[in-house]
């Protein structure tokens, strides 16, 4: 009898520190910061992208948290307006790091922003995730910097390649996009993508993020006549402006939106100018082609955001989730550990099993691999029109297999 009162303890014990997380055992916080447009233009971004945040700190501090070096960690998600530019994106890095002291950033928008965060970062050996589009922000020169989202080199060539085949008659197209690091950089890409197809690039313009008239810059384009306008980097608001005031001069050609990240809010301002519109960054996540994750997920943030989810939104979703796993993998806090075992290790995202790959273009292995897809606005609701699985990341799951 003695001997099994001896049993029943262990057996207890050991179920006791099983549980230990859900019954009081005090685990510690990690910071997550983000620096995201939260107001003015952009804002359709930065708002789900902090609700994703949110919602998958809530799932991982539910499940236990975070273990790693024989502690539990729960996560606090720490979000300030960027405003889109990089004097507020300055700001926004030094009070994440100066008085929050962030122990991580899970998502920075904007080229400029991230560019503002990240000299800072380095200096402090801290490990961020971004959705820019700018290439400088990236390479061997910036290990500990990781790319959420697809950017231009994974997008441009599917959602180009997919218009030229379907539009083979169209010979020229012009480029719109906001006057900053963000815009710059996506329209020497634009350029570039575009050019290699066999496109004439007729003309390019730059606006203000505060511009709210776009005549004068819908009456250039027209002049220019181009068979395709791609406004490249959006955001989606005002590209549906641009597109709507197109049509008002007369305009019938090809749209697109390179980075177009919610068809909705394109809706709201083009109206029926908005059909037709090729966009990049778009899924519909709440299709049977979505994974259980991401229909829950755009059933719950509808409810809040008025707006389903996109890829954009769900980017910070997904780099939360990698870097729980990376801790976990590294067993370890140190940044460059972790940066280290994201190179290698296989995680569960939004989009199922993914990765961080990219090393033959960008010199290591920093870009999240996820499905690339190519849509369009069909009747105010996005109709995906294809969707193509990085090679890379079939390589690594068959590894792993």
């Amino acid at each position: 009898m003695k001997w099994q009162n001896s049993a029943l303890a262990a057996v207890l014990l050991a179920v006791g520190l099983a549980a230990a997380p859900q019954i009081g055992i005090a685990a510690e916080t990690l910071k997550l910061g983000l620096s995201l447009p939260l107001s003015g233009n952009g804002s359709t971004w930065g708002l789900g992208m902090k609700w994703a945040a949110e919602a998958a700190a809530k799932q991982i501090n539910s499940g236990g948290g975070i273990k790693a070096d024989g502690k539990i960690y729960t996560l606090e998600v720490l979000a300030y307006d960027n405003k889109y530019n990089t004097a507020d994106g300055t700001k926004v890095a030094q009070t994440l790091f100066s008085r929050d002291n962030v122990d991580f950033v899970v998502g920075v928008m904007g080229t400029g922003p991230t560019q503002a965060l990240q000299a800072i970062a380095e200096r402090r050996d801290k490990l961020i995730f971004t959705t820019a589009w700018g290439r400088n922000v990236k390479g061997p020169e910036h290990p500990l910097t990781f790319t959420q989202a697809h950017t231009s080199s994974e997008s441009m060539p599917e959602l180009f390649g997919y218009i030229k085949k379907e539009h083979p008659n169209a010979k020229t197209v012009a480029l719109i996009n906001p006057n900053d690091a963000t815009g710059k950089a996506v329209e020497a890409d634009a350029r570039a993508f575009w050019s290699k197809i066999g496109m004439n690039v007729v003309m390019s313009d730059f606006f203000e993020r505060d511009t709210t008239a776009f005549q004068s810059v819908a009456t250039k384009i027209v002049q220019a006549k181009p068979d395709i306008v791609d406004a490249s980097s959006g955001p989606p608001d005002i590209a549906g402006q641009i597109f709507k005031e197109l049509r008002t001069q007369g305009w019938k050609g090809i749209q697109v939106i390179a980075a177009g990240g919610s068809a909705a809010t394109l809706t709201k301002t083009a109206g029926e100018a908005a059909d037709g519109t090729y966009m990049g960054l778009v899924v519909d996540f709440a299709s049977p082609a979505a994974t259980e994750t991401q229909r829950r997920l755009n059933g719950e943030a509808e409810k809040v955001l008025g707006e389903p989810l996109n890829p954009v939104h769900v980017s910070t979703w997904d780099a939360t989730m990698a870097l729980k796993a990376g801790i976990e993998k590294a067993n370890s806090l140190d940044p460059k550990k972790v940066a280290d075992a994201l190179r290698t290790v296989v995680f569960e995202s939004s989009y199922g099993p993914a990765a961080f790959g990219g090393a033959e273009t960008y010199g290591i292995a920093e870009q999240i691999l996820v499905p690339v897809t190519v849509a369009a606005v069909r009747n105010g609701k996005i109709v995906e029109l294809a969707r193509v699985k990085p090679k890379e990341l079939e390589e690594r799951l068959k590894v792993k297999q």
